[in-house]
Formats: C-alpha cells, structure tokens, sequence
C-alpha cells in the first residue's frame, strides 16, 4: 500500500473512531489505533488531527464542522478538496450521477464533507464502502462537477 493511500486509510479510521467515541486524547487515540491495527507516530497523528480538521473540546476530538456549525463555507470547500485529493482514486459519470472512487473504507466521509460544502450543482450523495454517488440536476451539470474532480486529481 501506497503512503497516500496509507494516510487516507488512516484517516478514515481515525473518523470513524472520532464519531463513535471521542478519544480524550492524542495518547488515547494512538492505543485505539494501534487495537485497529495502525501503528502511527505522535508527530503523524498530530498532522492527522489537522488535516482533517478536529479539535480539542471538553469531550474529546470532534469534528470541527460538530463542535462550529457556523463555519465559513471557505474552509468547508478547502477541507472538502483537501479530501478530494487524499481519497479520490477516480471519477466518472452516469448520466446526471458522478461516481466517485476511492480507497477502501473512505466514501463515507468524502460525501460528508462534499454534502457539507454544499456545491451549487451537487443536489445529494449516497455512499457505499469505495464507491459515492453525488446527484446532479442534469448530464451536463455532471459532466462540469466531473471536470471539477478530475481536476483535484490532477488529470481532466
């Protein structure tokens, strides 16, 4: 496995471990994702947190969309694209649908952060394991949310 997929990977895990139950702490954290099977150093875990945006509240880590609803909607693209770039594996359209690829584990999360950016020509997502699905009013409109994606991989 790749480091970039290695990354998205865990940082998958440490979402699902965020959602179900806040660790209170960067120590706490490591020993779960050691008992999921992911060995990650302090310094890692730390870049982790930030890339993904958690923060430190009384309860533990939580997203940062969770604990500030009233975020601007420029970080909540930035944070979207950012994702974009570690997740994505491909894109294609069917139709007025854009399905989107990425490592196992992580299509979850890319349509929380997409639904969260409210795209103008995004109309909804379904998520499976790799595999998302963003609904679009129109073909053409998929075809535009297309190149937009492509472009976050680097090839159109």
């Amino acid at each position: 496995m790749n480091n970039l997929a290695t990354k998205a990977h865990r940082q998958g895990i440490i979402r699902s471990l965020v959602r179900n139950a806040p660790p209170r702490s960067q120590k706490e954290m490591q020993r779960r994702l050691r008992a999921a099977g992911v060995s990650v150093a302090q310094a890692t875990l730390s870049r982790d947190l930030r890339d993904i945006g958690l923060l430190k509240g009384p309860s533990g880590y939580r997203e940062a969309d969770a604990v500030d609803a009233g975020g601007s909607n420029e970080r909540t693209l930035d944070q979207m694209e950012r994702m974009m770039r570690s997740y994505l594996t491909g894109v294609a359209t069917a139709g007025n649908l854009v399905v989107l690829k990425t490592s196992p584990g992580l299509a979850h999360a890319l349509g929380v952060a997409l639904d969260r950016a409210s795209l103008h020509d995004v109309v909804g997502t379904v998520a499976g394991d790799d595999t998302l699905f963003a609904a679009t009013p129109s073909p053409s409109r998929a075809r535009t949310v297309e190149r937009r994606f492509r472009g976050l991989l680097g090839r159109r």
